[in-house]
């Protein structure tokens, strides 16, 4: 096994998005593929079929890749909840909650449990392609830092460096990583890769020679800016610009401090005729056409932040006016009548009342739902997934808002929808039926579905990294012996 790391000068430097067309590219190649993140922090979760949760960009990156996801391309995943505070997921399996200040005294040996994942993959593929966190140079990190330069040195692999050009100072983000790298670590550069150039690149011709001034990784190449290529976005909400004219009708999705699963809005990308926009503007609320209350962290927190917000009434006030209001899994609990939470596992003990759109309860209990389901929506079937904490119960007779593994789900009480399932607008048929259901006469959903426009999306990613990179010296690390 060959293993190759994609490394970033900073966050958000485009790591997700290079590692995941380079397991396209490489499954495109003949290569056997897979993607690994040692550790991960993000809300943005995926359910594995066993039942295991990884992050979404490794679930991402398997599809390009050709295969299903499982727990060991991510075996430490964080989930933020707030007040410094993290849930942590050990191969696809919640744990505990620890504060990050005691992260590490409490963790301990997780090195060596990621060490033995890495030691796992290597019969089972050609390439490990992994994917770092952040800098690989954070100076009090690098001893106990289990995403960056523990797996590559462990591996003896080789990395890639995603440089930002979006963020102005790219000699000084790249020059400055590699100069802080141990040299052990330094040897191990294959090149740079510039990243998210918009306008012209014949701009840019010439960078490579003063780079080479100052550090012997070789600039492979310029990769433009291209935002219909964006599968997903990891970190929080979508860096995509909003979606649709400004002319077109509004769905809100309500940016909660401590949402998660943002992926639920991207299907909506793919549609003309309608604008989607994350907001905490109540007057954004006012005139949407639709609001969309999504998952959350830590639900009776958000929960509170919608009444101190003064969100709530106008939640309310528009659904009063036959507005349709989504919930989708912690939204889903905020429209029931009351959460109740004994033990203070989702915030603070006792009971909140809820936003009273929908008849259920919802009660905190230890243990946490987690699997994957198959989705019904009248003629339409996609894969979808549950990942929640509390039982809901209904509290008088209500009609289902689709099926789940033959089985209802959900709850559609006239203008008002919940469910818990995960990719609920992954299938057209339910976008064109919410925006019927709001009146929204000019949108217009294609047939195709969102797993085949990612498949379309992987390939593009692909062929970008073949058209504007010189890719001699990775595939001269991957098809022969290595060189000491």
């Amino acid at each position: 096994m060959k293993s190759l790391s994609i490394f970033g000068t900073t966050s958000d430097a485009g790591k997700s998005w290079v590692a995941t067309a380079f397991c396209a590219l490489l499954k495109r190649q003949g290569y056997r593929v897979a993607p690994f993140k040692a550790q991960n922090m993000s809300n943005n979760s995926y359910v594995t079929l066993e039942g295991g949760e990884i992050g979404r960009a490794q679930a991402v990156q398997a599809e390009a890749a050709g295969l299903r996801p499982i727990a060991e391309m991510n075996p430490v995943l964080l989930k933020p909840c707030g007040d410094s505070t993290s849930q942590v997921v050990f191969r696809g399996v919640p744990g505990p909650h620890i504060q990050a200040g005691r992260y590490y005294e409490e963790i301990g040996n997780l090195w060596e449990k990621v060490a033995e994942v890495l030691d796992w993959w290597k019969t089972r593929c050609d390439v490990l392609l992994m994917e770092g966190a952040g800098s690989p140079v954070e100076l009090n990190l690098m001893d106990r830092d289990l995403a960056n330069l523990l797996p590559i040195d462990y591996t003896d692999g080789r990395w890639l460096l995603a440089c930002d050009i979006e963020r102005g100072g790219v000699f000084a983000q790249a020059i400055g990583t590699v100069q802080l790298m141990p040299e052990a670590a330094r040897k191990r550069g294959l090149g740079l890769i510039i990243n998210k150039f918009r306008g012209d690149i014949g701009l840019f011709k010439g960078a490579e020679n003063y780079f080479a001034k100052h550090i012997e990784t070789p600039m492979l190449g310029t990769l433009p800016m291209r935002y219909d290529l964006q599968p997903e976005s990891e970190d929080g909400f979508s860096q995509q610009p909003e979606m649709g004219s400004s002319d077109d009708p509004l769905i809100a999705w309500i940016a909660l401090p401590r949402v998660s699963n943002t992926a639920d809005a991207h299907p909506w990308t793919l549609d003309t005729g309608v604008q989607t926009r994350w907001t905490r503007s109540a007057a954004d609320l006012r005139t949407a056409s639709a609001i969309v209350i999504p998952g959350s962290k830590n639900t009776v927190d958000d929960l509170k932040w919608l009444r101190e917000e003064g969100l709530e009434q106008v939640i309310r006030q528009r659904a009063a006016e036959g507005v349709p209001v989504i919930g989708i899994c912690g939204g889903y609990q905020m429209l029931g009548l009351e959460i109740s939470d004994p033990e203070g596992i989702a915030g603070g003990a006792g009971v909140i009342e809820g936003l009273g759109l929908l008849p259920l309860r919802t009660q905190y209990e230890p243990g946490k739902c987690v699997k994957q389901v198959q989705a019904r929506w009248k003629e339409a079937s996609w894969q979808a997934y549950e990942i929640h904490m509390g039982r809901t119960e209904f509290t008088d007779s209500i009609s289902p808002l689709l099926v789940a593994d033959d089985h209802p789900e959900g709850i559609r009480a006239q203008n008002i929808w919940g469910t818990y399932l995960h990719g609920l607008f992954e299938a057209p048929e339910v976008r064109r039926s919410l925006t019927e259901l709001a009146g929204i006469e000019t949108h217009r959903a294609p047939s195709q579905t969102w797993q085949a426009h990612k498949q379309s999306v992987y390939t593009q990613m692909a062929d970008m990294l073949e058209a504007y990179l010189n890719l001699e010296t990775v595939f001269r690390y991957l098809d022969t012996s290595r060189q000491d």
